[in-house]
């Protein structure tokens, strides 16, 4: 079929009532008088240098080493929240001329994403999260080692580390080649680095399916603000994640079926922001393509175990569609998953397997937060709220715009199709309680591009709906985007007390393993606190509260002699408590609040324990069996 020739839509309001003009994919901007552009450039950089100040002047400005209830939410100066204010708004002028300059709205949501996720990388003087220090034993590791041992047991299931190396190897490489002692120097500015390399894929996979750059850009703004999830830092998951959509973006703009596009083809059935279908490969380019994705495909396998799963559940939604059916590519996908799970994941992969005659099918339980009671305190409960008001938010909008734009769905079904991709997932397995967490961040690229539809009206649209749509986002989408904003931050860094140690407390983590003989058994309430796995391969580790919650209180009736049944007989160990953890099994629900005390005194007074180190920061103390 002969493709029909787009012809430019017509001048249109913007949300906010400005003139915007709709640029077709592959068209030439349009020329402007050059007598309005230093107004009009004015008017996009003040607000940018504005921000800048004030988030310079409020970060020395910031508390953060007597943080609170809120985490660092009541830490944070007036300045910092007047920043992101600034920036918001100047992302909305910058709205205005998105279609003749799309590098105004790009340097809003670098500068918004850095305002957001900065703050750590500039303040802390130490590991931001627990599981980032953990990454950074795991790559020290492997600097002193050169190898990594699959099949070798570690306690803690450390061992899942050896069998997907490829992240660590690739950090490992990267600490050599910058020439620093380890990961550390460089681990929380992780959030930033990856946001910025997941900006050009997003656009990249939203101009395939509009060719309206309003939405577009409305639509990474939305993704970055509802990406709270917290795996964006130093992991095989944030770093999987970059490479899964990279994967997507390809398969989206270079994997259509000859002769599939059919009545997308037709512009009176589509949407006006709807970007023409790519266009379609022939089956030696498709082979090509494949071949070009395999890398990606492999590093993606080395390094993560749920994201190929992911990938595979993507590419088979996609199937379903006549654009983007393309068997061989999932057949590769899931060939590679497979062969890496038989082998070098093989003994995490059979464990799994084991594990899904219990969760398969449990629907509730596989969908449920992964805490053993209910989040507890201030910060943890504003936390809960704020998560679930997001997500409905987004499910709202996004559900919207599916009803009401049916032609920009029509174009944009295959992003529609990987959005719920990942929701049978609920039916196999909870990923340690994280499965909730993991359906909501892939679905979320999609989900974020309807919310923006359902904010960002169609230029070009004529008639009385259409001039009440831009009217009505000229006040919602100022009011969705501060929202937010707003509920990013409590999600973000409402329990920043789990997140951030002083060093103090470091420094008395490092000093009890120094005592301990290598063989020892370290003994923490849980493992969220730097330094838990220090030197992994060396010890054994028992978290004693990560298990249910009326099984803790059966130990806090007698911590010492419950903790002395557990200590296997001859075995030196030695129990570490610190304001970290304190904060992390309260927050989270393993132990009533207020219990942490007492469970420091049984232990002081107990014969069992002898006292190796008291201090403001924390306590260590080692087994005494009795004779």
């Amino acid at each position: 079929m002969q493709q029909q020739q787009r012809a430019p839509a017509p001048v249109a309001e913007g949300p906010a009532g400005d003139e915007q003009t709709h640029v077709p994919s592959g068209a030439p901007p349009p020329v402007r008088s050059r007598r309005h552009w230093p107004w009009q450039t004015a008017l996009s950089l003040l607000p940018l240098l504005l921000a800048a100040a004030l988030w310079l002047y409020a970060l020395p400005r910031t508390d953060f080493r007597d943080i609170g209830d809120y985490g660092l939410l009541d830490r944070f100066p007036v300045a910092y929240y007047a920043a992101l204010a600034v920036l918001t708004a100047g992302f909305l002028v910058a709205l205005r001329r998105a279609g003749t300059a799309p590098w105004w709205p790009a340097a809003y949501c670098v500068a918004m994403l850095v305002a957001l996720k900065a703050p750590p990388a500039v303040l802390y003087d130490g590991v931001r999260y627990a599981w980032a220090a953990k990454h950074d034993e795991v790559i020290t590791r492997l600097l002193a080692e050169g190898t990594v041992h699959p099949y070798t047991e570690l306690s803690g299931g450390m061992a899942a580390y050896d069998q997907w190396p490829g992240f660590f190897s690739l950090n490992a490489a990267l600490v050599r080649a910058f020439g620093v002692e380890a990961a550390a120097s460089y681990i929380n500015w992780a959030p930033v680095a990856l946001g910025v390399l997941t900006l050009p894929v997003l656009v990249l996979i939203y101009r395939t399916f509009s060719d309206d750059w309003r939405l577009v850009w409305t639509g990474v703004w939305i993704f970055q603000l509802a990406n709270w999830v917290g795996q964006d830092y130093l992991s095989p998951q944030g770093f999987s994640y970059l490479l899964y959509l990279t994967v997507f973006a390809v398969v989206v703009r270079h994997f259509v079926r000859p002769g599939s596009a059919g009545p997308l083809r037709d512009r009176a059935r589509l949407d006006p922001a709807a970007a023409t279908v790519p266009p379609p490969t022939g089956t030696r380019q498709r082979a090509v393509c494949v071949l070009v994705t395999v890398p990606l495909v492999v590093a993606i396998n080395a390094s993560h175990q749920l994201t190929p799963v992911m990938l595979c559940a993507t590419l088979f939604a996609l199937c379903l569609t006549r654009r983007y059916r393309n068997i061989g590519l999932l057949v590769v996908a899931g060939a590679i998953m497979l062969l890496w799970d038989l082998t070098m994941g093989r003994p995490l992969f059979l464990e799994t397997l084991g594990t899904l005659r219990e969760s398969a099918g449990d629907l509730l339980g596989n969908s449920r937060a992964g805490y053993a009671g209910e989040p507890t305190g201030p910060g943890p409960e504003l936390v809960g709220a704020a998560n679930i008001l997001m997500v409905l938010a987004l499910a709202a909008l996004s559900g919207t715009a599916v009803v009401l734009r049916r032609g920009l769905v029509r174009g944009a079904l295959p992003l529609l199709l990987a959005a719920a991709a990942p929701l049978p997932m609920f039916a196999i397995n909870d990923y340690g309680g994280e499965m909730l967490f993991r359906v909501y961040l892939f679905g979320l690229p999609g989900t974020a591009f309807f919310a923006a539809a359902a904010l960002v009206p169609a230029a070009g649209a004529t008639g009385r709906p259409s001039r009440i749509a831009r009217r009505a986002a000229a006040v919602a989408l100022p009011v969705t985007l501060t929202a937010l904003a707003a509920g990013f931050l409590p999600s973000y860094y409402g329990k920043e007390g789990m997140h951030y140690a002083p060093p103090a407390e470091v420094a008395l983590v490092e000093r009890a393993y120094d005592r301990a003989p290598a063989g020892s058994l370290i003994l923490a309430t849980t493992g969220s606190f730097p330094g838990a796995y220090t030197r992994y391969d060396q010890y054994e580790r028992w978290f004693f509260t990560e298990q249910d919650v009326p099984e803790n209180l059966k130990m806090l009736t007698d911590p010492a002699g419950y903790l002395a049944r557990g200590i296997p007989e001859g075995r030196r160990a030695y129990v570490i408590l610190t304001r970290t953890q304190e904060e992390a099994v309260t927050g989270e629900g393993y132990l009533p609040p207020g219990s942490f005390d007492g469970l420091m005194a049984d232990l002081k007074r107990s014969p069992l324990f002898r006292v190796v180190e008291d201090g403001d920061h924390g306590l260590v103390l080692e087994y005494r069996p009795p004779k």
